[in-house]
């Protein structure tokens, strides 16, 4: 076994060593290139070198500039290299470079003088100095200065002018890291330029009869043909064969064939880098044999293959790189989407951060006083309440040793007994204990009306210490439950929205197989339950295209109900309907609610609502304010309001109930409550909860059978801390759910059980209709009292599973989705 384990970690140790002497130079190359400016000098060099027309020099000036004001401390360097660059070429040529950057350095003192923005009067000086520079050596050099001479020099102060706004985008590029973020299209253009200007200065170098230039070109051409498609392609071929025409007239063709082959290479760019050498050979014979003939095709093939050869070496990742900074690239989308996954994450992990606050305040209100030992403080209470007893009554006691220095547990334990005595029998006293404390204690009477007096403070004291603990054990519960929706909330933010091409694909073949064009789609969820499609469709002449076709193919496609959410048709025609498609409930709740208020009046004292939670929850209430009239609606309809919001907000049921119970009973000291008849309906599997705060009982009929809900609690308001009763039951299809107010429930006059009454009523009724049911129900109760005694309200709803109107169109299997 150790054999074993040597041979693989020698097996495996050079592969890691391998990759860090890998990433170990990588690193000092880019160092070295980058930090320290290594590539600027290689670039300046070249630039110095660049011609155009073999006389004018616009390239090293603007360079030089872009350099020292991007980067003052490399400035040296940049200058070195482009005098050296220039030598390479010729000594006037470095006469001109040198001149011209000191000319610069003179005018810059003068224009800093005139104004202090460096970016608007650097190009200006560029101009002035390139034109002054080329006029002065001309006449030096011919004693002379032709109207040619002069429109060649105000030709190349332009170019100069130009180049360095292009530079000053370029060159940060080359100069330091970039950061994270997409090239802009007048960046991505700035480059490719700064590169073309590059390439000029290896004009004049060939081997075997093959341009340097030519070559690098080519390869330019392929790398961002395969990185950014045909548009950057053909761009980057356009803009690069201009400049290096520009330098050689000859080379004027270059121009076509790098324009072809980046646009062939990146039309190929799905066949990986053979596609794009593919296209790069097709443009090279067709241009090949237009431009220069049969006689010079060879050395053309041949710079092509070079180009291809170096592509083919070029790393992956090398590529990956530089396609992070191109707008459309694969890489690029991952890399926008690698941050917006970091900064979701980040908002995640602060949500996260604030549940886990607020988790830990709950804790802390939920321990102390809350959680064991409530022996030990009652003990302790019984403590200071003797305490304050003997403090009044045995301190100056002249017995006071005797009691409780020798015989401390039988005067304690007397003392405990007299309290809870007076506790439970304050009128009646037992004589059997009288008469032993008596016998015990000098001042026995005294004590005991001390302890009477105390007594009532002690209670006092209890009450409020009870109080503040059901306060603490209440905004305990409200903190948890805001940070059980925080946490789902953080879990939420880190889904994912997943990447449903396939299925995208699948859908858009299945309808277009039933001539239908779908104009755009977007699926945001395939979970279960809880599809989520979004699609634009041409006009559909309001013929309800969506709902009769495509709604049906995708319930087949995707194994479950699809309907219609929304649907928005177009204001005009050949415009696009836009239509929403998710997952159909499993059942439905149909309403019906009748309700009078007192004596007929307009305003009724009862509230009722029925919403539908986006959690795939029905809610049904009922709310009775204290009395009847404007006060008693505003109440019962703050308390619906109030449970509504927090019911939308996430939080559980009973915890929402005890929030709402909350602010209503410490909002004001006035003596008033509600009543609170909720229902809890689940539309995928028809359970429901039932939660009742002082309310009516509630009815479940099932055919012939009536059931009876009921939960024992006191009104929303009445007290601050109180445990709700939590009543689950199943519904099936069909059933009807009766929920009613206590004016409706009380209301017949002459009946002596409630609940017979109202069993045997609602099996005498045969419509199976909520509306006619609610409505029949508050006519036969106003009926039997002759009058309106209380607000009255009644709802009805009946649980019905979701049957859609179209069914399903079926799809060939082998286009549905997996």
């Amino acid at each position: 076994m150790q054999k074993i384990e040597r041979e693989l970690i020698f097996q495996a140790q050079p592969q890691g060593v391998m990759e860090g002497l890998f990433e170990r130079i990588g690193a000092k190359i880019e160092h070295l290139f980058m930090k320290k400016g290594f590539l600027l000098v290689i670039v300046g060099f070249l630039l110095g070198r660049a011609l155009i027309l073999a006389k004018i020099a616009p390239f090293a000036l603007p360079f030089f500039a872009a350099v020292f004001l991007m980067r003052k401390e490399k400035t040296g360097q940049a200058a070195i290299a482009l005098v050296l660059g220039a030598l390479s070429t010729s000594i006037p040529s470095a006469g001109f470079t040198f001149g011209s950057i000191g000319a610069f350095f003179i005018f810059h003192l003068i224009f800093s003088k005139i104004s202090r923005n460096q970016l608007k009067m650097l190009p200006i000086n560029v101009f002035v100095a390139s034109l002054v520079t080329r006029l002065t050596l001309t006449y030096i050099s011919m004693h002379e200065i032709t109207y040619y001479d002069v429109m060649m020099s105000f030709i190349e102060a332009g170019l100069g002018y130009i180049l360095t706004l292009i530079f000053i985008q370029s060159v940060p590029l080359l100069s330091t890291r970039r950061r994270k973020q997409a090239l802009k299209n007048e960046e991505i253009i700035c480059l490719i330029i700064l590169f073309a200007s590059v390439l000029t200065g290896t004009i004049g170098w060939s081997f075997y009869n093959i341009s340097v230039e030519h070559v690098l070109s080519r390869y330019l051409v392929l790398l961002f043909a395969f990185v950014g498609g045909a548009a950057i392609g053909s761009t980057v071929g356009v803009v690069t064969g201009l400049i290096l025409s520009l330098a050689n007239v000859a080379s004027l063709y270059q121009m076509s064939l790098l324009a072809f082959s980046g646009l062939l290479g990146g039309l190929l760019k799905d066949g990986k880098k053979y596609g794009v050498a593919i296209g790069l050979m097709i443009g090279t014979l067709l241009i090949g044999l237009y431009g220069e003939g049969t006689n010079e095709l060879m050395p053309t093939i041949f710079e092509s293959c070079l180009a291809m050869f170096m592509f083919f070496l070029t790393p992956q990742s090398f590529i990956s790189r530089i396609a992070k900074f191109i707008p459309g690239t694969d890489e690029h989308a991952q890399e926008q989407q690698q941050y917006m996954r970091k900064i979701r994450d980040v908002t995640a992990k602060r949500v996260e951060q604030f549940s886990r606050l607020f988790q830990a305040l709950s804790n802390s209100f939920n321990y102390h006083g809350l959680n064991g030992h409530e022996e030990d403080d009652q003990q302790k209470e019984i403590d200071y309440f003797l305490s304050n007893i003997t403090e009044k009554t045995c301190q100056t006691c002249f017995r006071k040793s005797k009691c409780w220095e020798e015989n401390f547990n039988t005067t304690y334990d007397y003392m405990v007994e007299i309290m809870h005595e007076c506790e439970n029998q304050p009128k009646k006293q037992s004589s059997s204990l009288q008469r032993e404390w008596n016998n015990h204690c000098v001042k026995a009477a005294k004590v005991y009306e001390e302890i009477k007096q105390e007594l009532s403070f002690y209670h006092a004291n209890q009450r409020l210490k009870k109080q503040v603990k059901e306060s603490r054990r209440l905004v305990a519960d409200q903190l948890l439950g805001v940070s059980q929706v925080m946490e789902d909330f953080a879990k939420e933010i880190q889904r994912e929205r997943e990447n449903h091409q396939l299925q995208e694909d699948q859908i858009i073949e299945a309808l277009a197989g039933m001539g239908i064009e779908l104009g755009q789609i977007d699926i945001y969820s395939l979970k279960s339950g809880n599809v989520d499609i979004e699609i634009s469709i041409p006009y559909c002449h309001g013929t309800g295209e969506a709902e009769k076709v495509i709604a049906p193919m995708l319930s087949d496609i995707l194994g479950e109900t699809i309907v219609v959410k929304k649907e928005e048709c177009a204001p005009y025609p050949h415009g696009y309907c836009h239509v929403t498609l998710g997952s159909a409930r499993a059942y439905v709740v149909e309403t019906g609610v009748a309700h009078a208020a007192k004596g007929g009046a307009l305003i009724s004292g009862d509230c009722y609502s029925t919403i539908e939670l986006g959690a795939g929850k029905y809610a049904i209430a009922i709310s009775d304010g204290m009395g009847n009239g404007e006060r008693a609606y505003l109440e019962s309809n703050e308390t619906l309001v109030l449970l509504q919001k927090i019911l939308q907000s996430g939080i559980e049921e009973k915890v929402a109930i005890k929030s709402v119970n909350s602010v209503l009973s410490l909002r004001t000291t006035d003596e008033i409550f509600s009543t609170l008849d909720l229902a809890m309906i689940d539309l995928q599997d028809a359970s429901v909860k039932f939660l009742k705060i002082g309310s009516s009982p509630s009815f479940i009929k099932r055919g012939e059978q009536i059931k009876k809900i009921e939960a024992s609690n006191l009104p929303i308001g009445i007290i601050k801390d109180f445990e709700v009763d939590v009543v689950s039951e199943q519904l099936k299809s069909g059933d009807l759910l009766i929920m009613m107010s206590d004016g409706v429930f009380e209301g017949p006059s002459h009946v002596e059980n409630y609940d017979v009454w109202m069993k045997r009523k609602l099996k005498e009724i045969q419509s199976e209709d909520p509306q006619a049911v609610a409505d029949i129900i508050l006519e036969e109760v106003i009926r039997t009292s002759g009058q309106i005694q209380d607000d009255m309200t009644v709802i009805v709803a009946k649980i019905k599973h979701n049957i859609p109107k179209w069914a399903a169109i079926p799809v060939y299997p082998s286009k549905k989705a997996q």
